[in-house]
């Protein structure tokens, strides 16, 4: 299989030096191309035929959202990966991006440090994201996924749509801030119990992601505070660099925070939050996977299964990287798989079953007015 090719585009030198001497020591991959800004890049494109661009965002002439326009206008497929700092205005921008079409972001590399530390932050966080953003647009076959057998499912209550739901838990990783500004304006402001939700960001980056999806959003969303008690038609997004889980104090279910150590690399991880969510409300837990790359939920999508609770997760097509909603079908955890224009109408329809109590005063903002959504796909009972 020929090296995948990556273009690169940054204003400084110093920059495109260190990301090509980093990304040539794999040799799956081979630096094609390099530009000072946006103008330069967009016309070596046709030229170098790249599978992949990383772009910043700071630079003369063009910068990188403007660039970023202007590529998805011809190329939008093309996977783009952006660089970001670790700052207010970079972590806005950084959305900013990904709602124009950024495929991912890593945090830039600095070159005021060890050269080595720099390669190896190289090594771990940007070449996974380009292989598995190459491996999703060409349609080659991903890593292999663990089959059924490797995680035996031991369940200790009735499973599937038996039992009421009382939580929501959803987790999300690559392209997971575009697929929940989709998902969550089409959840209505009366939604009868409480979403907790892991998008693997950093600091910063997920306080500005709730208020960006609150803004947007019939139900309150917001980042998650320790001690807060989860209440029906309200939203929490774990922060970054903390787990969240759900704990039990009395008649109340409160939000914690740990920074014990990152799970499947990953701080805030999906597992802790579902091993909580299935621990603290066994059978009466909805859990929700979608895009994203890695592994992280399928052992806390294990954990619900047990307690006899549902997990669907987003389809292949319709998710930037089927990793992580791969890897939970793959196990054989996932009761159904569902486009994401479909999963807000099917969280709402299991969310309805077994409720027929009087529905009390919405907690969260008016109704929603976007409700259209296509029928998903039901998965057999593994």
């Amino acid at each position: 299989m020929p090296p995948l090719r990556i273009l690169i585009v940054d204003d400084s030198a110093v920059i495109r030096r260190i990301l090509g001497d980093g990304l040539s020591l794999d040799p799956s991959l081979e630096v094609v191309g390099t530009a000072a800004n946006g103008r330069i890049a967009l016309s070596k494109i046709p030229q170098i035929n790249p599978d992949l661009v990383t772009l910043d965002v700071e630079m003369p002439l063009m910068n990188g959202l403007e660039t970023l326009v202007e590529l998805r206008k011809t190329y939008p497929k093309l996977p783009v990966i952006m660089f970001s700092t670790l700052t207010e205005r970079g972590a806005s921008t950084t959305l900013d991006a990904l709602a124009l079409g950024a495929s991912d972001y890593v945090t830039k590399p600095s070159y005021t440090g060890s050269l080595d530390a720099t390669l190896l932050q190289i090594r771990e966080q940007l070449v996974p994201k380009i292989k598995a953003l190459c491996v999703a647009r060409s349609g080659a076959q991903p890593p292999p996924r663990p089959p059924a057998s490797a995680f035996p499912l031991k369940r200790t209550q009735p499973t599937r749509e038996s039992a009421r739901v009382d939580i929501l838990a959803i987790g999300a990783s690559t392209g997971g801030p575009n697929a929940l500004a989709e998902l969550l304006p089409k959840i209505p402001g009366d939604f009868p119990v409480p979403l907790v939700i892991v998008q693997h960001m950093p600091p910063l980056f997920t306080r500005l992601l709730a208020g960006r999806l609150n803004a947007r959003s019939a139900i309150t969303i917001q980042e998650g505070i320790k001690g807060e008690i989860l209440q029906p038609g309200q939203a929490w997004i774990a922060p970054g660099n903390y787990h969240m889980t759900v704990e039990r104090q009395g008649t109340a279910v409160k939000l914690a925070m740990s920074e014990n150590p990152p799970e499947n690399s990953c701080r805030p991880a999906v597992d802790p939050l579902f091993r909580s969510v299935a621990k603290t409300f066994g059978p009466n837990v909805l859990g929700v996977v979608l895009t994203g790359m890695g592994s992280d939920g399928v052992i806390g999508a294990q954990h619900i299964r047990e307690k006899g609770g549902q997990i669907i997760v987003q389809d292949e097509a319709s998710s930037v990287v089927w990793g992580m909603p791969g890897q939970v079908a793959a196990a054989g955890f996932a009761d159904a798989i569902y486009p994401l224009s479909a999963i807000a109408q099917e969280i709402s329809r299991r969310v309805a079953i077994k409720r027929n109590e009087p529905t009390a005063a919405p907690t969260g903002k008016p109704l929603a007015s976007d409700q259209a959504v296509h029928q998903g796909r039901e998965r057999n009972d593994p």
